[in-house]
């Protein structure tokens, strides 16, 4: 009999990725070693494991795990990968990618999201992520390049600004389309050539708003 067997939502969390596809293997250890239950509400810890999205506070949401662990996938992360957020959200992504990555800068514009999410990452000795407070849509001229980016909020279409602060080679990955309904999910590689774009997943995100929130 194994010592200390998985839970059945742990279980069925893994199987559930495999069947919708998610096949890097890496991905699929990262996603069950980081505890989702630390990143969602109190109240919603017995379902944390289930793949559905999950209010947080400032009416924000986590992501179900395929769209965390299939965005991920897309991104091919390597160690030595620099990557950028725009979205921290709970948290939970960043402690993902920070796994695969060498660092993150994930940029939140809510300070209480920002504070809750640094203390947990803290907590779980992600010490290659750093969150800013920030207008993720406006950054300071001065932070990039990255290899990769990731936006986990609806985007009417992808900025240029952020286009640019991909290295050659990068690869940025976001929802676009209306913030009420249904998202594209969209990656675009930096090439010698241009920019290869392709469509992937349908995806419903809360959208990306400009600015850094007032105090709630």
């Amino acid at each position: 009999m194994t010592a200390n067997p998985q839970p059945p939502e742990k279980m069925m969390f893994q199987l559930t990725l495999r069947r919708r596809g998610i096949s890097d293997q890496a991905v699929l250890r990262t996603m069950e070693e980081v505890p989702r239950e630390m990143f969602v509400e109190e109240g919603d810890r017995e379902g944390a494991y289930h793949d559905s999205a999950l209010a947080i506070s400032c009416g924000q949401t986590i992501s179900q795990p395929f769209v965390v662990a299939y965005m991920t996938e897309q991104l091919k992360l390597q160690k030595h990968h620099r990557v950028l957020e725009i979205g921290t959200g709970s948290g939970y992504q960043a402690a993902v990618l920070s796994r695969l990555a060498g660092h993150v800068l994930t940029v939140e514009r809510y300070r209480k999201l920002a504070d809750i999410a640094r203390a947990r990452l803290e907590k779980l000795g992600c010490h290659n992520v750093e969150v800013m407070l920030g207008d993720g849509l406006n950054l300071p001229a001065n932070i990039g390049p990255f290899d990769r980016i990731i936006v986990t909020a609806a985007l009417d279409k992808v900025p240029e600004h952020l286009i640019e602060r991909l290295d050659m080679g990068g690869i940025l990955i976001a929802p676009v389309g209306p913030h009420q309904g249904l998202q594209m999910l969209v990656r675009l590689t930096k090439t010698g050539a241009g920019i290869e774009r392709k469509e992937l997943v349908e995806v419903r995100f809360v959208p990306a708003l400009p600015g850094v929130a007032r105090e709630l």
